[in-house]
């Protein structure tokens, strides 16, 4: 489906792609990973015809229709399900094509061309995106100039999807989603059927989507079967392989240049030195695979408080007179480790910024201990950072009376050292500039870290390392993220946070996740198995009676489409009639064809409700 031969690209005289070669199978699913800077975005541009390579190219059939998200969010006043609709471009030229035509040939070409693509349950289809992406049914009425940028590029996301193109370029997709969300793309992803290409350092999300991984390391591309998790393994072996490899060409190297030295001077031995010599010569090294040694995080530990930390007694928090959370009942004690659980727009933030001191309840109580000091990360944070200055510039401004020796600690916490720490921020990457967000919001030894998506910006090894710095840090951890093996691995309390209100979560991580996705109710609730087994079976049953009548109206259609255009034909060209028309009145051919088209707008109805009532029992 797609090939990547000898791609090469070099951007301001470095170079970035270095002869990238791989074949992509035919409908695979393929996770495209590699460190920050690696250049993951500028192959999936060249794959996109949006960037020239300078050697090389990336090949797939011609009538392979390639789909990718545009870096500009759609505006205007166009509504949320109007841009999505719109997205199928063929269906909506037809349909504007047909409101004009009197050629009715072509209408009964283009009504065949629209039953083909099942251009009549496209509103529904439409709106379920929409739906699994956050939008409820008001939402999708409003005008897009009305959402903020993150909702736009849902918009974008959704009408990418819906346009269903064979092969489907993803960059980082979920960066502007909440975890509901990114569970919802999961399922809809794991049911597509064309190919897809997808940016991401979310491993649960890999593990879950691809079945190849394609790493992109020092500008040459190699491809792994399977998820993450199975990269990682057959990485690992890949790594202890040329660290063998390469042990062993030292040794024989080191045995040559022995020989040289001992025999170069004899002539006796020359010529055996002198081909031992360019033995040397012609061995080419082995590349080594070291970790970056600049990744780093290490939180500082505070000093000893009695809990709790923090409670909250029937607190209501808001804006203004607007109350959005209601009846907060919340303790925090130094060794808690809580993931936020809700959809964007339901109040997590709000809840963080009350637990941050940033906002006072309206009414009820919040106690804290007086001595408590909290990091708050959010990524306005990363988006405030001064691009003149440094990060020791950065550092300095807020430990004010701290030793230069004390400034530069905190920095090579984070694996800011030597140059880095005197590095303009504008030249950082978004990973490494996170990475200064949270050695700011630190210098202090917090008590308790709130970290609002703190993973946005990090590559996959990146959010491995935050992850082993957290569960070092002897502090409390408030996390909201949509990155699901972080809160796996960081969380022990989940706190939901829904119906303007937060409560304590009884269930797993994994009982939320199949909540969303509608397959279970909370852990706990009492299931009736065999209610469950009847109920999918009248599920089942009621499905395949509206396909029957899909079937037997798309039927109907075709007869009564080709019944109207035999009409036609007798009514403008007599001559070449059919004969059991042609022997008809003008005025009954109008008659006839005035009732099969009362009996095809019908069968178009019931085809219409039928597809409908499929998606929702589908749904």
């Amino acid at each position: 489906m797609l090939n990547l031969n000898a791609i090469t690209v070099r951007l301001g005289g470095r170079l970035i792609l270095d002869n990238a070669t791989a074949a992509l199978p035919p409908g695979s699913r393929v996770g495209l990973i590699g460190r920050n800077g690696a250049g993951k975005s500028t192959l999936v541009r060249v794959i996109a015809g949006l960037l020239e390579p300078d050697g090389g190219a990336a090949e797939m059939p011609k009538a392979a229709r390639l789909g990718y998200i545009a870096q500009e969010a759609p505006s205007g006043t166009a509504t949320p399900f109007e841009t999505v609709l719109a997205a199928d471009v063929e269906r909506a030229a037809l349909l504007e094509e047909v409101e004009e035509l009197e050629d009715m040939d072509r209408v009964v070409e283009i009504h065949e061309r629209l039953i083909a693509i099942d251009a009549h349950a496209a509103p529904a289809r439409a709106a379920r995106i929409l739906v699994g992406l956050g939008f409820d049914e008001e939402m999708q009425q409003r005008p897009l100039d009305s959402f903020s940028g993150g909702w736009k590029m849902r918009v974008a996301l959704a009408a990418l999807l819906f346009s269903q193109p064979d092969l489907l370029l993803l960059d980082e997709p979920s960066n502007h989603l909440d975890l509901e969300a990114v569970m919802w793309l999961e399922d809809f992803l794991k049911g597509y059927k064309a190919t897809i290409v997808v940016v991401s350092h979310e491993r649960d999300f890999l593990n879950n989507v691809v079945d190849h991984i394609l790493h992109l390391q020092g500008g040459k591309v190699t491809l792994y079967p399977g998820g993450y998790d199975a990269f990682e393994k057959q990485r690992a072996e890949r790594m202890a392989q040329l660290a063998a490899a390469r042990a062993s060409q030292e040794a024989q190297r080191a045995k040559l240049q022995d020989y040289v030295a001992r025999n170069s001077a004899r002539a006796s031995t020359a010529k055996q030195a002198q081909s031992r010599q360019k033995a040397l010569a012609r061995m080419a090294p082995i590349a080594s695979m070291v970790d970056d040694p600049t990744l780093s995080f290490d939180f500082p530990d505070p000093t000893e408080l009695r809990p709790p930390l923090v409670t909250l007694d029937m607190a209501s928090v808001g804006y203004g007179d607007t109350p959005i959370l209601r009846k907060l009942n919340l303790r925090l004690d130094p060794d808690d480790r809580i993931a936020l659980l809700g959809r964007n727009g339901n109040g997590k933030t709000t809840l963080a910024r009350l637990l941050a001191a940033q906002l006072t309840p309206m009414e009820g109580e919040i106690t804290s201990s007086g001595k408590m000091r909290v990091g708050y990360f959010t990524q306005y944070q990363v988006e405030e950072l001064d691009p003149r200055d440094t990060p020791i510039e950065h550092m300095a401004a807020l430990m004010k009376g701290a030793t230069p020796g004390a400034v530069r600690g905190q920095l090579g916490r984070f694996g800011f050292s030597g140059d880095k720490a005197t590095t303009l921020v504008g030249k950082l990457s978004g990973g490494e500039k996170a990475r200064l967000a949270l050695a700011l919001i630190t210098r202090d030894a917090p008590h308790m870290l709130i970290l609002d998506e703190p993973t946005n910006h990090l590559d996959v090894d990146a959010r491995e390392a935050l992850i082993q710095a957290l569960n070092a840090y002897q502090g409390a951890v408030v996390v909201v993220s949509h990155d699901r093996h972080m809160l796996e691995t960081t969380a022990d309390r989940l706190v939901l946070v829904d119906n303007g209100t937060a409560r304590e979560y009884d269930g797993s991580l994994d009982d939320y996740i199949a909540l969303v996705l509608g397959s279970s109710g909370e852990k706990g609730s009492k299931k009736d198995k065999k209610a469950d087994r009847k109920a999918a079976a009248a599920a089942r049953e009621k499905e395949a009676e509206l396909r029957k009548d899909a079937k037997t109206a798309e039927s109907e259609i075709a007869k009564l489409t080709a019944e109207k255009s035999a009409l036609d034909h007798a009514m403008f060209a007599p001559a070449d009639a059919r004969a059991d028309l042609a022997k008809l009145a003008m005025s009954d051919l109008m008659k006839r064809r005035s009732d099969v088209e009362a009996k095809l707008a019908e069968a178009e109805t019931r085809w219409m409700a039928a597809s409908e009532a499929i998606e929702g029992v589908a749904a």
